[in-house]
């Protein structure tokens, strides 16, 4: 009798738990839901917030739709969305802050080149000219490769292959400008140097043309004639309709006048970027 006793209290024992334990797991539920319902009311909000134009409040609304519900998939979207809101606003440093957040928790997520690319344009959008800082340069420069090795086939890799040949350009600007500060400092060797580094590493650069005629130029004034009809022969081989070709003829032939003048275009490709998670 005892043991029946015993047998029927620990049968509704189990009962009254597994009735706790489902409605605990009814109310987590529902609390998981009601956040997640919160925190896309959040992001909705910051949303339209950044499309009015009012970035500074939608990234904090951003990081309040985060912070609700991280577990969500709406979570990571939130963090790239506040990054790129501070980005639209050139608040770079609070973008990569953001950025390098995402990175630490959302290692793997499918946005990550975005969040790369992104990250470039922080330091891209820096770049002012060839006599300030490079460390913009060569940071953006660092990631667009980045990019262009790791994401080869989406539309950030075409985009970060244009924005290379930029800062290639702007790179081989500073060389230029470099090589003509020591042309003016009588630095011949120094000089020569900074026109090759455009030859070795910038050749594809609109650059290439004049850094073959300071070559022609430099050489002649130290005597290095041979030197100097080296380069003048390559300039002319490659660009003999070019303007810096016909300056170089001047050089060994002083009573050439010109004839022409040629006009170079140059059309950068700059496109502004912007995605939006929606």
């Amino acid at each position: 009798m005892y043991n029946y006793i015993f047998k029927i209290s620990i049968f509704f024992l189990i009962i009254v738990l597994m009735s706790c334990s489902s409605k605990k797991e009814q109310i987590s539920i529902l609390d998981d839901e009601n956040l997640e319902l919160q925190m896309i009311d959040a992001y909705k909000e910051a949303y339209k917030e950044l499309e009015k134009g009012d970035a500074i409040y939608a990234a904090k609304k951003f990081n309040e739709a985060e912070l609700l519900f991280p577990q969500s998939e709406w979570a990571p979207k939130s963090v790239l969305l506040s990054a790129y809101s501070f980005y639209s606003q050139n608040y770079y440093e609070d973008a990569l802050s953001e950025l390098n957040r995402f990175f630490k928790k959302y290692p793997k997520h499918p946005n990550t080149d975005y969040a790369h690319f992104l990250y470039a344009m922080c330091y891209y959008e820096n770049i002012i000219d060839e006599k300030k800082d490079l460390e913009p340069l060569l940071i953006s420069k660092k990631r667009f490769d980045f990019i262009v090795l790791n994401y080869p086939d989406t539309d950030f890799a075409q985009d970060a292959k244009f924005k290379i040949n930029l800062i290639n350009d702007v790179l081989a600007s500073k060389e230029i400008y470099l090589g003509k500060y020591y042309l003016k400092k009588k630095k011949w060797v120094a000089a020569i140097n900074r026109f090759k580094n455009i030859l070795e590493f910038y050749s594809t650069t609109i650059y290439v043309e004049e850094a073959l005629h300071r070559l022609v130029e430099t050489n002649y004034k130290i005597g290095l004639i041979q030197e100097a009809e080296k380069y003048a022969s390559l300039l002319g081989y490659n660009y003999k309709s070019s303007e810096w070709y016909e300056q170089s003829y001047k050089i060994f032939n002083k009573d050439y006048k010109t004839s022409f003048e040629i006009k170079k275009d140059k059309n950068s490709v700059f496109s502004k970027f912007k995605k939006l998670f929606k």
